[in-house]
């Protein structure tokens, strides 16, 4: 049984939430990102995105309950190849992976360039979120390293796209486009909104 999208709005906002309490910059990103900013689908799993936060990996861990597989050595070989590991909600099964930042320019800028997004109408509740910009760049490079195949992340591509028309920094994204080295990818996407 997938679980429904408030469900996994919950697991989100509770990881986050320890992300928060920590002090640990994280954005969301992946597929949930992108139905944020552009048109919305269905994902089975949520990826964040997270400042490197080693000799706390232990402490992290202990911030989940009994309902929550969190495993501390799988935290540590994240952080120590800036890779990533799994948090997983064993009742929904539901997956977050958390990648760790990776140690380049883009990956800064777009953590530092994160927005927050209302998750609810209570005050406060609130996520990190990459900008539109940043996941399509993020979006472009998947997809370019995954054999330019994934007719999912392209639609997340032009999805995001044709919802923020308009709105996008241009400058920014024809810049990190040739710097990631898939500025043919977006000027291709952009031909087909």
């Amino acid at each position: 049984m997938k679980p429904a999208i408030t469900e996994s709005l919950q697991v989100v906002r509770e990881v986050s939430g320890v992300f928060r309490r920590m002090g640990i910059a994280h954005a969301l990103g992946g597929s949930m990102a992108s139905s944020i900013h552009g048109e919305p689908r269905q994902t089975y799993d949520a990826d964040i995105t997270a400042e490197p936060f080693p000799g706390r990996e232990s402490e992290f861990a202990s911030y989940f309950g009994s309902g929550y597989y969190v495993d501390a050595e799988s935290i540590r070989s994240a952080i120590r190849h800036r890779s990533s590991f799994n948090i997983l909600q064993m009742h929904l099964g539901f997956k977050v992976d958390v990648f760790i930042q990776k140690d380049r320019a883009f990956e800064r800028f777009a953590m530092q360039r994160r927005i927050e997004k209302p998750l609810s109408e209570s005050p406060g509740d609130v996520i990190a979120v990459l900008t539109p910009e940043d996941i399509l760049l993020h979006k472009l490079e998947w997809f370019r390293l995954g054999g330019e195949v994934s007719d999912r992340q392209w639609s997340d591509i032009l999805g995001v796209l044709r919802v923020q028309a308009g709105r996008l920094d241009d400058e920014y994204l024809d810049y990190w486009a040739n710097d990631l080295k898939v500025a043919d990818l977006l000027r291709e996407a952009r031909s087909q909104v």
